[in-house]
């Protein structure tokens, strides 16, 4: 699959190992971290294992079909993570779950999915973007990043530079890639480094954790990195995926982000996921905060 490496394949098979999750009870997970990852947890993990736990107490024929969950505290790479499942509803046609990603002791993530039988039923959906490149046109995240590994923190360079699991080619640089202040949406194509299984929670869990890449940065392009008001932070407060039809993470998806508004320090960034046929098969929704670097310490959440 195009430029893949041995090690983006080990990386790969790590990432599905650590969303495997390790059952110590009943209905308590447990979830290991990405090693080398600085700073705090990516919160596009921590959604996707509180998805699988969820998706380990439900029965077969249920598949999750939403997502909402509120980031609590900035997570600790150094520690695993616990997962308890709370079993809110078991209905004849939709099933609710409730879980909670602790670290010692400590909510980090909170968060309530919903099961729904197969059934049939009317269809519409929006049309694919038609100005999208195609992905072979355009450099991978791999790339983007060796050019400016320079300009790198030593602590994360070899993080960001390392091997990636996930090929992502963003047609406008986030960022957090060297990409200038811009306004409008952005696409991202994306997919995993090799093929994989058919396990369709598998799948979902994958694309969970994908739609937190790069998703936040839609509310900082308006104003760029440095902003008007000196050098922005922010965080994740929430996040919200919607899973409309079966989807396969290692054939090119079509990731349409944009962030239609900001305000009281916070930004709203929505996106919809598209396979290279134009079937729409998720959404995703989630709120950042977003303040000048600065602000005094004790308000940072």
């Amino acid at each position: 699959m195009g430029e893949t490496t041995k090690e983006d394949v080990r990386a790969l098979r790590g990432l599905i190992e650590r969303l495997a999750l390790e059952e110590i009870d009943t209905d308590v997970y447990r979830g290991q971290n990405e090693p080398g990852r600085p700073g705090r947890l990516f919160g596009g993990q921590v959604a996707a294992q509180a998805l699988v736990a969820a998706c380990r107490t439900v029965g077969d024929g249920l598949r999750a079909h939403s997502l909402h969950g509120y980031f609590l505290r900035p997570g600790d790479p150094e520690h695993p993570v616990l997962y308890t499942v709370d079993r809110i509803r078991d209905g004849r046609s939709f099933t609710t779950r409730r879980v909670v990603a602790l670290q010692r002791g400590h909510a980090i993530f909170n968060t309530s999915m919903s099961f729904q039988i197969e059934e049939e039923g009317y269809e519409h959906q929006a049309p694919m973007p038609p100005d999208a490149p195609d992905p072979e046109s355009l450099p991978s995240t791999r790339e983007r990043m060796e050019k400016m590994a320079d300009k790198l923190p030593e602590i994360a360079k070899k993080f960001m530079t390392g091997p990636r699991a996930i090929d992502m080619r963003h047609t406008n640089p986030p960022t957090f890639l060297g990409g200038s202040a811009s306004e409008g949406p952005n696409h991202a194509w994306f997919r995993v480094c090799e093929k994989i299984g058919d396990e369709p929670l598998e799948h979902q869990a994958l694309l969970t954790y994908i739609t937190d890449m790069s998703l936040l940065d839609n509310i900082v392009r308006p104003h760029g990195r440095d902003g008007d008001r000196g050098p922005l932070m922010v965080a994740s407060l929430d996040h919200a995926v919607w899973f409309h039809r079966p989807v396969r993470v290692d054939e090119w998806l079509l990731y349409y982000t944009d962030s239609p508004v900001a305000n009281g320090a916070r930004g709203f960034a929505r996106g919809m996921i598209f396979t290279r046929e134009g079937v729409l098969v998720a959404s995703v929704a989630q709120e950042g905060l977003m303040r000048p670097v600065g602000e005094p310490e004790d308000r940072s959440l």
